[in-house]
C-alpha cells in the first residue's frame, strides 16, 4: 500500500482530451506527491480540447508501446469526445488498460474515457458512471450505472464531467493508498 507521495501513476492520452480532465489529475496528483507520467500513442505532446476549441498542449513523457504497467500504482484516462474514441481503437492502449485493471491495480476513467473500459472487457457487471451521453453505452456493456460524481468497484474509479474532478482525484489517491484490488480478470 504506497503512500500517495511514493507512486507512481500513469495518464494515457492523444489528442482531443479533455483540457482538464488530464491537468487537473495530473497538477493535483504531483502536489500531492505522486510522480505522474503521460503516455502519448508516438510519445509525442498532445493537445486537449478546451471549451469550443482546441486547447494547450501537454508534454507525454513516453509513448504507450515502452509503458510497463508493473512500474506504475494506477493509470487515468481522461475524457473529452475526441481522445477516448480515438484511443479506443488502439490495441496497445486497450491492453495496458486491461493489463493495469488485472494486475488489481487503480484504473481510473472521467467522462467519455469509460468508453476504454468498455473496449478493454473490464465493466461487466461493476458500479460505474460516465458521461450522461454515453449511459446507454455503460448499460449495454453490463454496467450498474449510477449517476454520481464519483463510482468506485474495487479500484475501478469512474466519473462524470469536469465538475467532478475534485471527489475523482481523491478517491484515485484513497485507492492508490488502500493498495491493490482483487478481481476477476478481464
Amino acid at each position: 500500500m504506497p503512500k500517495i507521495n511514493q507512486s507512481k501513476i500513469l495518464i494515457i492520452a492523444t489528442h482531443g482530451f479533455e483540457q482538464s480532465e488530464l491537468e487537473v489529475p495530473l497538477n493535483q496528483l504531483k502536489k500531492a506527491g505522486a510522480s505522474v507520467h503521460v503516455a502519448s500513442l508516438d510519445g509525442k505532446s498532445v493537445r486537449g480540447w478546451d471549451n469550443k476549441d482546441w486547447g494547450s498542449e501537454v508534454k507525454a513523457d513516453k509513448q504507450i508501446t515502452d509503458v510497463n504497467v508493473d512500474d506504475y500504482d494506477a493509470v487515468v484516462l481522461p475524457g473529452g469526445q475526441i481522445n477516448p474514441d480515438l484511443l479506443r481503437i488502439e490495441p496497445d492502449v486497450i491492453s495496458r488498460i486491461r493489463e493495469f485493471y488485472n494486475k488489481g491495480k487503480v484504473v481510473a476513467a472521467i467522462c467519455h474515457a469509460p468508453w476504454l473500459l468498455i473496449e478493454a472487457g473490464i465493466v461487466k457487471g461493476r458500479d460505474a458512471t460516465s458521461y450522461k451521453s454515453i449511459r446507454t453505452d455503460m448499460i449495454n456493456a453490463g454496467v450498474n450505472w449510477k449517476d454520481e460524481q464519483v463510482v468506485t468497484d474495487k479500484g475501478l474509479i469512474t466519473s462524470r464531467h469536469p465538475g467532478d474532478l475534485d471527489a475523482f482525484v481523491s478517491k484515485i489517491i484513497e485507492e492508490v493508498e488502500e493498495g491493490g484490488h482483487m478481481r476477476r480478470a478481464a
